[in-house]
C-alpha cells in the first residue's frame, strides 16, 4: 500500500517494547509520534498538545483484563477534547467490549498483537476523520461569524470627490497583496467599509471577514476574545472557544479602534502578529493562523508613538500601507451623492416617496460641519424622512441640525490682534485635521515643537 500521510500520533501503553515498536513503524508515516507509558500524564499531554489520533491501551498494570482503566482514560480524554479521535487497543478484546468502547466515544478498536498493514489502515481512516471534524468545526465557527456579519447593514462606498478617487486607487493597488493596512480617520468616516472593500477585492475574498471592535473589549476579556480559551480556563469558560484570530484563519481580520489598546495589550498583540500563532487561555498549545490584517483608528497613533502611548514596533507591523479617510466636511462634492443614496434607502424602508431635496435643504447639508461624518448624515436623513410630509425634503425638515455652519471660507476676523488671529487659525486647522498634530503642523508650515509651544501658549 502507499504510505499514508498521518498527522500527530499519541500512543499510551505500559508495555515499553510495544511503544518502541509502534514508534519505529509509524515515524515513517506520521508527522510526529509521541509515546507515553504512564496514563496519569494523559491530562497534561492532551491539554497542551493537539493530536490527530490517540492510541490508548485498555489495560494497564493495575488491571490487566477488564478494560476499566482504558474506559476511565477514554472518558478523561473526551472531557478535555470532545472531538478527540481515540483508538483503543487490547489483547483481550471481544465484541461486547468493542461495542461498549464505541458507545463511550472511541473511534475504533484494535487487537494486539496487530498486523502492521491493519494498524496503518486504521490510523489513516482515523486521521481523515479527525480532519473532517476540524473542518466542520471551522466551518461552523465561520458560519456563525458570517451570520453575525450579515445582520450588519452594508452600504457600498459612495463618492466621486478627488480624495475618494485617490482612496479607490489605493484600494485597487493594495487589495491584491497581503500587506497589512492601517486606516486612519474620524469616527463615522467609513473605515470598516474600506476594510471590507479591500477584503472583497483580495485573493481571500471567498474566505471570512472578521471584525473586532477593540474599544469594546475589556482588558480581562482581551485574550479570550482574540486568542480563545479552553473549557475550565476561568469561571465562565464552560466550553472550548476559538478566538477571532482562529475564526479568521485564511481570511481577513479587521481590528477597529486599535489605538485604544493599553501598552500591555499592545505587547500581547504584537507577539501574536510576529509569531503568526495563538495560544488559547488554559493551554500551552500554539495554533498557527494565516490572516490578512487590517487595522483602523480615529486616534493620532503617530503622535502617540512620540508620547510613548503606542508601541512603535507595533505601528511598523500594522501600517505597511496607510489609508487616510477625510472627514465629510472636506468632501462637499460627495454630500449630494450620499444624500440621494440615503434618501432612496430610507424611503424604501419607511415606504415613503420623496423626489429629492429642495435647493435650500441641499445647501444646508453642504454647509453643515458634520462632526459625526457620514454616520451623522445617514441618521439625519433617516430622521427627516420619518418626520417629513412633502414630496421633497426641505431645510425645515433638518431643523434639528446645529445652526453652526461650517465649511465656509475664513471671513474677516472680528479682531486684528495677531495673537487672537493666530489662536483662531491654529484651532481651525487642528479641527480640520481631526486633532492630528503632525498634519496640522505641516499645513501651518510649523514644526511639531513650534506648534506644541503655541498650543501651550494659547491654552489649546
Amino acid at each position: 500500500m502507499e504510505n499514508p500521510q498521518l498527522g500527530k500520533i499519541l500512543i499510551i501503553d505500559d508495555n515499553e517494547d510495544l511503544l518502541f515498536a509502534a514508534k519505529m513503524l509509524l515515524k515513517k508515516f506520521a508527522k510526529e509520534v509521541t509515546i507515553e507509558k504512564d496514563p496519569r500524564r494523559i491530562p497534561f499531554l492532551v491539554n497542551n498538545n493537539s493530536y490527530d489520533v490517540i492510541l490508548l491501551d485498555m489495560n494497564f498494570t493495575e488491571d490487566t483484563t477488564s478494560g476499566k482503566e482504558g474506559f476511565h482514560w477514554l472518558k478523561q480524554i473526551k472531557e478535555i477534547d470532545p472531538k478527540a479521535v481515540v483508538i483503543l487497543i487490547t489483547a483481550f478484546g471481544d465484541v461486547e467490549m468493542a461495542v461498549k468502547a464505541l458507545k463511550e466515544g472511541a473511534t475504533d478498536f484494535i487487537l494486539k498483537p496487530w498486523q502492521n498493514e491493519k494498524l496503518l489502515a486504521t490510523l489513516t481512516a482515523a486521521s481523515r476523520l479527525k480532519e473532517s471534524y476540524d473542518e466542520v468545526d471551522k466551518l461552523s465557527k465561520k458560519q456563525k461569524q458570517l451570520q453575525s456579519d450579515a445582520k450588519k447593514p452594508y452600504i457600498d462606498i459612495i463618492g466621486h470627490s478627488a480624495s475618494m478617487k485617490n482612496i479607490f486607487s489605493i484600494i485597487d493597488k493594495v487589495a491584491q497583496t497581503d500587506a497589512n493596512v492601517l486606516i486612519l480617520g474620524e469616527n463615522g468616516t467609513g473605515k470598516e467599509l474600506i476594510a471590507r472593500a479591500i477584503h472583497d477585492r483580495s485573493l481571500r475574498k471567498d474566505e471570512i471577514f472578521v471584525g473586532v471592535d477593540m474599544g469594546a473589549i475589556t482588558e480581562t476579556l482581551f485574550e479570550s476574545e482574540l486568542f480563545g480559551h479552553k473549557r475550565g480556563a476561568f469561571t465562565d469558560a464552560k466550553e472550548d472557544r476559538a478566538g477571532r484570530f482562529e475564526i479568521a484563519d485564511n481570511g481577513t481580520l479587521f481590528l477597529d479602534e486599535i489605538g485604544n489598546l493599553s501598552m500591555p495589550l499592545q505587547s500581547k498583540l504584537l507577539t501574536v502578529l510576529q509569531k503568526r500563532e495563538v495560544t488559547r487561555i488554559g493551554t500551552n498549545k500554539p495554533i498557527p493562523v494565516d490572516i490578512r490584517l487590517i487595522c483602523a483608528t480615529n486616534m493620532p497613533v503617530h503622535d502617540m508613538v512620540l508620547d510613548n502611548t503606542f508601541r512603535q514596533d507595533l505601528l511598523y507591523r500594522i501600517n505597511t500601507v496607510e489609508i487616510f479617510l477625510p472627514p465629510l466636511r472636506e468632501r462637499q462634492d460627495d454630500i449630494p451623492l450620499l444624500s440621494e443614496h440615503f434618501l432612496k434607502v430610507y424611503s424604501q424602508k419607511y415606504r415613503k416617496t420623496f423626489k429629492g431635496f429642495t435647493p435650500s435643504a441641499m445647501q444646508l447639508l453642504q454647509r453643515y460641519n458634520w462632526p459625526g461624518n457620514i454616520r451623522e448624515l445617514q441618521h439625519a436623513i433617516e430622521r427627516a424622512i420619518i418626520m417629513a410630509d412633502g414630496e421633497e425634503l426641505d431645510s425645515r425638515d433638518f431643523f434639528f441640525l446645529s445652526a453652526k455652519p461650517v465649511n465656509e471660507k475664513i471671513t474677516t476676523p472680528a479682531t486684528f490682534n495677531l495673537d487672537e488671529v493666530e489662536k483662531t487659525t491654529i484651532q481651525r486647522v487642528i479641527d480640520k485635521n481631526g486633532g492630528n498634530i503632525s498634519k496640522a503642523a505641516k499645513e501651518l508650515g510649523l514644526t511639531r515643537a513650534s506648534l506644541y509651544r503655541r498650543l501651550e501658549k494659547y491654552g489649546l
